[in-house]
Parts: C-alpha cells; structure tokens; sequence
C-alpha cells in the first residue's frame, strides 16, 4: 500500500527499529497476532503510518500462560542480576533513543524533543531500578520476645499488568517496567490502540535484550489491543497487580473489575490541575512556567495546567502577559525542532476542544486568546485561554484533555486553597509565592491535597526521582521514585524462633 508514511523515504527511519506495513501486535517470546487489523496514523496529517494486527482472546490466553511460566526463572534470579538486565534495556534505549523518540513524536503527536525526552525517561528508570535492586528489602525490628527475630519480608506479586495511555506511550510503561523487572516480576503490557507502533518498538528492543542474555522473552510479554484484552486483564485472576493510566471514566470501571476479583491495582487517571498566583508572586517566573503547563504537549499531560488562579492585584496583568505569550508559541510539525506545540492526537479530541469552548461560553466565560480550529491538516486547535467563568462552573470542574486554560480570580489565601481542592481529581498544583508561611501552609494538612505539590515551579515536569501520583479521582497510585516499587511486591512479616523453650502468648503452658 503506497499511501502508508513507512514506504516514504522520508520515513525510512521506521524500518530502523524493526517496523513495516504490517507488524504483529503479540509478543510472548515469539511474535504474533491474528486479531483485528488496526492502521496507525499520524496526528499531524492524519495520514497512515503502518498497520498492527492485535491479539484475540485466545492469544491474550496463551500469552498469559507463558508469562507466568517465565515468571518461575525470573524469580528466580537474585535481584542485582535483574538489576543487569535492566541495565542493558536502559543502554539499548539510549542507542534507539532519537528514532524511537522520532516514532513517538510521529505517532503522539508531541514534538520530536518531548518524544525523545519521554524515552529518556525510561532510560533514566532504568538506571534507577539498577541501583533499586541492591536497596530493596524489610527492615529487621525488634522482637517483645527472647529467642525471636522479627523480620519484614518483600516479595515480587508475579505478574504485573500493565495497561498504558497515548500521551506517553513509553515512559508511562518504562516506569512500570523498570521497576517491576527489578523487584522480580513478569510484565505484560497493552498499550493504547492509537500508539501501537510505539508499543512494538518499545518491545522489540526490550525483547533484544532477554534474547541475548538466554532469558524467556515472555517476561516482557504484549498484547495490542482494545477494550476486549483490557477488560481481561482486569478481570484476569492471573494479573496480580494491574497498573492503568488512562481517564478516570475508565479508571473506574477498570478498579471496580479488579476490587471485585480483591485484585491490585495502581491507578494513575485524571487531573484537574491549578497553579495559583499570589500578589507578591514574581512574574517573570509566573509567565512561562504557567504557558510551558499550559500548551505543552498540545495540553494532553495528565500534568497540564488547566485553572490558573490569579489574585485579583495581578489578574489583569498576567492575563495580558500569558495572552501576547500564547500567540508566539511556534505551531506547526511535531519532527521540526523549531515546533513548540504540535497537534492534537485524534479528531475526536478536536471535537472535544470545540465542544469545551461552547459550554465555556454559555457559562458565562470569554475568550482571551484562541479558541479556533487552525486551516492546516492534521489535529491542530488554537492553545485557548477562557476569563470570566465562576470557579465552580461545570466546565471548570472537567478535565477536558486539551490546551484550554481557565482563568478565575481570587481574593484570599484560604479562598484559593479551597478551589484548589474542590475539583475530584488530586494530581499536581503549584502555588507561587515569596511567603515562607504560605508555602508551608501550602504544604501542610489544610493545603493542597493532591500526590504533586508544587511551589514557584508549573505542575508539569515531574522528577522521576520522587514517587508520582495523585489523589481522590486520580487513583491513589504511585509510579516511578520514592518507595514506589513497594506497590509491585507484596510484604510478610516473618518471625523466627532461634532458642530451645517456646513461650506461648499470655503465658499459656501445656503440660
């Protein structure tokens, strides 16, 4: 088929991670597929790409299967060798890491330094989980007991599921990956039906890896697919942790599915985010840090700023700064350095952008900047910036995944903390401020109740380093940093008795 981009010259990279026009979307130490076929395009000219075949049911069975048998040898494995392994996905990466990150921007829609960042990501993970593995472990405590050592033990869960979203359709699954390989589990991965390319790639280089070091390449299994195979998986008694990133719609379903079985799960969903803006606030950092959240990624990070509160001293002035900002974003091709703000990654996402701005409008908002469809291909929309709605209107409380910013004006502190909180989901905000009680206050229990919480920085932009995640309807997950690699193990508290006279509790004796 000619009209494919992977038969383009100028898109010959592709074939440079291992992809043609038609790729199998199954991996479980061998490739397969004879599922639905699905076409990849590309939001910035919603033309095809390449094709994937995704898994049926019964391959999403025999894929399991075979993962838990690969299970028994990895767990077998000291976590320090793991540690090795997961060392060599990180270097495998960094020599792909420009042409997977031109894959990402090609298929995302985000510019080509974001995609090539996002593998990075996954790089740096890696790096991290190495060092993970000669860390992880319980603590010895003390014992009420003579002759008693009391230890904590941590364990790997088996099989990790994990189900990742479009927007970051490697980094999201390297977090899990990284992590979960080192504490001695399994991965099976479905990433979104709209990325499958990237899903591919990703597990072409992964599987690479274990194939050189003799290891099951269903350690690293992969079904492409759509809401059949997620459902399974949520269902699936097999599946001993699911981690899922995605819309709280789904999120919730998908926790509903695994409580019912008394599953894991680690659920990374949706966020209403705000950064607010104090009167003594230096606005020199305010301006692009609160565009930079805003617009990057065509506002499609579960990160986005999506309320900006400003105090009423400075509203006017940062409205006006923000506005002239917004309209020197440079538009155009996620892959031409120069782009700052690329395309939305779907049609339908285009029609949710327009549809906010409506119900915006009949709310009593008004436009500042934006709010037009752009006459170009692809998915590309206006970075829009809404004034005037009340802090409580509908639309503000809907996270709507796209680049519209609204503005609200506030009077006091304990004013703008409460509209902070008021919003279901709980994922990042950011206050700036030169008031050291402020922050702390910020910081404290009458603060912001959300997993991120920022000062004098965007919401956007998270260190891997720390744990990320959020609360309420974000889904109380933690990924990446921290003692995050906990929720990918399952903790016994062990005792051993080591003397000859077994004590019994409350000094029962048998005779």
């Amino acid at each position: 088929m000619s009209g494919l981009l992977i038969n383009q010259p100028k898109y010959s990279w592709l074939k440079e991670l291992g992809l043609s026009e038609d790729n199998p979307g199954v991996y479980n130490g061998s490739w397969g597929g004879s599922g639905e076929v699905i076409t990849s395009y590309c939001p910035a000219n919603n033309e095809p790409i390449a094709r994937v075949t995704q898994a049926t049911l019964a391959e999403y069975e025999e894929t399991v299967q075979k993962t838990r048998e690969a299970w028994k040898m990895w767990a077998d494995i000291p976590a320090p060798k793991r540690g090795e392994i997961v060392r060599q996905i990180g270097d495998a990466l960094r020599k792909k890491i420009k042409v997977l990150g031109s894959l990402v921007s090609l298929e995302m829609g985000k510019i080509y330094v974001e995609g090539v960042g996002e593998v990075q990501e996954y790089v740096d993970v890696c790096d991290y989980a190495v060092g993970l593995s000669r860390m992880i472990g319980g603590p010895v405590l003390p014992s009420e007991r003579p002759g008693h050592a009391l230890i904590e033990q941590w364990n790997p869960v088996g099989l990790v599921g994990i189900i990742t979203a479009f927007n970051f359709p490697v980094a999201v699954y390297g977090w899990n990956n990284a992590i979960a390989l080192t504490c001695g589990n399994v991965c099976l991965w479905k990433g979104a039906p709209t990325t499958p390319l990237t899903s591919v790639a990703v597990t072409k280089i992964v599987a690479e890896v274990l194939e050189q070091n003799n290891l099951p390449g269903a350690i690293c299994s992969m079904t492409c697919g759509g809401a059949d195979i997620g459902t399974a998986m949520a269902k699936d008694e097999r599946v001993d942790l699911l981690s899922f990133t995605g819309s709280t719609h789904v999120g919730k379903m998908v926790a509903m599915m695994v409580q019912e079985r008394f599953g894991r799960k680690l659920l990374e969903l949706g966020g209403n985010n705000a950064i607010i803006v104090f009167e003594d606030a230096d606005l020199n950092l305010v301006v692009p840090s609160a565009v930079f959240a805003s617009v990057g990624t065509a506002g499609q990070r579960c990160t986005t700023t999506r309320r900006l509160m400003l105090h009423e001293s400075v509203h006017d002035a940062v409205v006006e700064r923000i506005a002239k900002a917004y309209k020197q974003v440079r538009i155009g091709d996620p892959w031409d350095p120069s782009t700052l703000y690329g395309p939305l990654h779907t049609k339908q996402a285009v029609d949710q952008y327009l549809a906010a701005i409506e119900q915006a409008e009949q709310q009593g908002g008004t436009l500042a900047c934006g709010g037009k469809v752009m006459d170009r291909p692809g998915n590309y929309v206006e970075p829009t910036i809404i004034t005037g709605l009340a802090h409580d209107a509908p639309i503000v409380h809907t996270e709507t995944f796209v680049p519209i910013l609204y503005v609200l004006k506030f009077k006091t502190e304990e004013e703008a903390f409460a509209w902070n909180n008021e919003v279901q989901q709980g994922l990042s905000s950011s206050i700036f401020t030169k008031d050291l009680g402020r922050v702390f206050r910020w910081l404290g229990p009458k603060g912001s109740d959300c997993g991120i919480v920022n000062v004098n920085i965007p919401t956007s932009g998270a260190e891997f380093g720390g744990a990320f995640g959020g609360e309420k309807h974000t889904g109380g997950g933690r990924e990446s940093g921290s003692d995050s690699w906990k929720q990918y193990m399952r903790r016994s508290t062990c005792t051993i008795y080591y003397s000859k006279d077994l004590p019994l509790a409350q000094g029962i004796k048998f005779e």
